[in-house]
This record gives structure tokens, C-alpha cells and sequence, in this order.
């Protein structure tokens, strides 16, 4: 059993935040913090993501506190870009993660403390800043006959980019940002494309705003005070109307279907009897908080979601969510990790410490 004050799971753009905000606020990692992080290397979800995602498609990458991402090539594949980054970023500030380290439970502990279990060892701890994202939890709908179709099923997390996808018919489900970018990515090698979603997508023209930004956030806020489950940001701020959408839309790669009633071994069927043929269903249809590890804390709201006041569990002020519901952006996890720090800082500052 080891002993310090603060655990990090996850060592993603929220977690990284948080140790650095650890480490400015007096504490040494690997002494009075540890990140834990069950993935093989450096670069969160980032490390993750298909080849084709090059670093100048990424929308949205805000850096890290205290070190600018500078001179990235926009040509090479984002995983590769931020992980070298995450990578210098955990060495200049000596955050000393873990790795590979797969936090299976956290529940209560001895003297008021939490027990955070791994198969590498156990660890108690004061208090835990849990910034698992969503990468791991992707979501796969369940539709009649799904178990029948013969062609290939894959979700957003394991695209593998068009190529594969050549000369094939191919069903891409999902409304979000993933979703058209794979429709416009796989379009010029695919036989045929199907966009299907369940409801009407909004394209936003224009640039999406700081007043649109604190309008989106506030809504998902909401959310998690009530403790239901985050909204995607797409469901809050829609889709971004760029020159490609344009095009792609002028050329019917974007022209949306409504969601097909049934999947059959060939293909898909709508309600009114209209049917396609397909090789291939691709969900782009997102992905759900990893956040099972807090189960025997029994956190969560018959909504589904954890009731949140900031980063704070409200049920338990040890706990804290970052990456979750409104800091679920590059930019809002920045910002959480800062704000779970500084409510970290208060609660350690009126328990009484354990002898490391």
C-alpha cells in the first residue's frame, strides 16, 4: 500500500493539466501526487486516433499550461504530433507518470481515505482527480438484425482510415463531427456512401464564437448539476459550416438519410420500405464517460450521470471530474484540472495528513 495525497487516473489533456497544477501548488510527484495512466505510452486518446487525422485537421488543440505546442507540421498524423508534445511535456515538468497502469476501482479506504485499486498495487490516497475521458466507452447503438448483417461493423475508435474502405458500399451512422469528416474522408474510395443519423444535422456557417462557447458549456453544465449524462458538443453547438462541408454537401456525400428501422444481413431497411445495400456499417456515434472505476463509490443519479458542482462530485468533495461533461475540450480541461487543484487545495489544507 502506498500513500500519497492526490491520485491523477488518466494522463490525457486533463490529467496532464492537473499534475501540472499539483506541482505548482507545492506537491512532488511521486511523493505527495501520482498520475496513473493505462495507456502504453504518452498522448492520451490522442495516441489513438486514425492515421489519416493529420494535425492540421485537428480543431481546436489548445496547449498545455505552461509550455506552447510550436512548429508542429500540420502534414503528419496528429497522434504522432501530440504525443511527441505530451511526451516533452511530462519530462520538462517531471510529472513521472505511471504506465501502463489500469485503475479498476476506487472505493472507500481506511481513516476517511480512498482506495484506489490496480493490478500493480493499491494505493491510498486523500483525495482523486479521476480524468479518464471517454475514449475507452465507445458507443455502439443496438438496432433489430444488427446480429445478422454480414458485411464488416466498426466504430469511430478503430477506423482505420478510407483506404480501407475502397471500392465498398459503406453506411456511416452519426450526426457528430467524426461522422462527416469519415463520410468526406472515405467518399472518394468508396463505391457508394449512406449518411445516416437520427436526427436532422445542423451546420452552423460562421465562426463558432467565444459568446457560442460559453452558451454551450453553460448547457452542459446544467447537465451535470443535475447529474445527467454529458451532451455531445455537436448536440449543443452543431456543425461547423467550412469550405469542405460545402462542397461535400454540393456533391452529395453529405445528403443525410433518417435512421434505418432494421439492419439485414445485406444491408439496412427503413420503415416506409426503402432499403440499401452495404458492405459496411461505420458507427460514428460517439462515446460515453469512462467512469466505471467509481462504481463502488455509487456516485452516479438514476439519470445516469454524476451530479457535478464544478469539477466536485457532489455526493463525495475527494473526488473530482475533469474532462467530464463541460471540460470535456482541450481548453476546458486546461481550466478544470486548475479549478480541481485549488478545491484539492482547500480540502487537504483542513485534513490531516498520513505520514508517506
Amino acid at each position: 500500500m502506498r500513500n500519497v495525497d492526490v491520485v491523477v487516473v488518466g494522463a490525457g489533456q486533463a490529467g496532464l493539466s492537473a499534475g501540472y497544477h499539483l506541482r505548482r501548488a507545492g506537491l512532488t510527484p511521486g511523493r505527495d501526487f501520482v498520475v496513473l495512466d493505462h495507456s502504453p505510452r504518452a498522448g492520451g486518446a490522442w495516441q489513438f486516433r486514425w492515421p489519416s487525422l493529420t494535425y492540421g485537421k485537428v480543431h481546436g488543440m489548445h496547449a498545455l499550461p505552461g509550455m506552447e505546442l510550436t512548429g508542429a507540421d500540420g502534414s503528419r498524423p496528429s497522434s504522432e504530433v501530440i504525443g511527441e508534445y505530451f511526451t516533452a511535456y511530462e519530462e520538462r515538468f517531471g510529472l513521472r507518470v505511471r504506465r501502463p497502469v489500469d485503475v479498476t476501482a476506487v472505493r472507500e479506504g481506511e481513516g476517511g481515505r480512498l482506495l484506489v485499486e490496480t493490478p500493480e498495487g493499491d494505493w491510498s490516497t486523500r483525495a482523486l482527480i479521476s480524468a479518464t475521458g471517454t475514449w475507452d466507452r465507445p458507443f455502439w447503438p443496438r438496432y433489430t438484425g444488427q446480429e445478422t448483417f454480414r458485411g464488416r461493423q466498426l466504430h469511430t475508435a478503430g477506423y482505420p482510415g478510407p483506404e480501407e474502405f475502397t471500392g465498398l458500399r459503406v453506411i456511416v451512422v452519426g450526426g457528430g463531427a467524426s461522422g462527416t469528416q469519415h463520410l468526406m474522408e472515405i467518399a472518394p474510395y468508396a463505391a457508394q456512401t449512406f449518411w445516416v443519423t437520427r436526427r436532422p444535422p445542423v451546420f452552423v456557417d460562421g465562426d463558432f464564437g467565444e459568446n457560442a462557447g460559453r452558451e454551450a458549456v453553460a448547457r452542459v453544465e446544467e447537465r451535470v448539476r443535475q447529474g445527467l449524462p454529458p451532451q455531445s458538443v455537436v448536440s449543443v453547438t452543431g456543425l461547423p459550416l467550412n469550405d469542405a462541408v460545402r462542397r461535400a454537401r454540393e456533391q452529395g456525400v453529405l445528403d443525410r438519410l433518417p435512421m434505418f428501422d432494421r439492419i439485414t444481413p445485406t444491408g439496412a431497411v427503413w420503415a416506409d420500405g426503402h432499403s440499401v445495400e452495404a458492405d459496411a456499417i461505420l458507427w460514428a456515434t460517439g462515446f460515453r464517460p469512462a467512469i466505471d472505476h467509481l462504481t463502488p463509490l455509487k456516485l452516479r443519479k438514476p439519470g445516469g450521470g454524476i451530479r457535478m458542482d464544478g469539477t466536485r462530485a457532489v455526493r463525495d468533495d475527494r473526488i473530482h471530474l475533469v474532462g467530464y461533461g463541460p471540460s470535456a475540450s482541450t481548453i476546458g480541461a486546461n481550466r478544470a484540472g486548475r479549478a480541481a487543484v485549488r478545491e484539492i487545495g482547500r480540502l487537504l489544507a483542513r485534513e490531516p495528513a498520513l505520514v508517506h
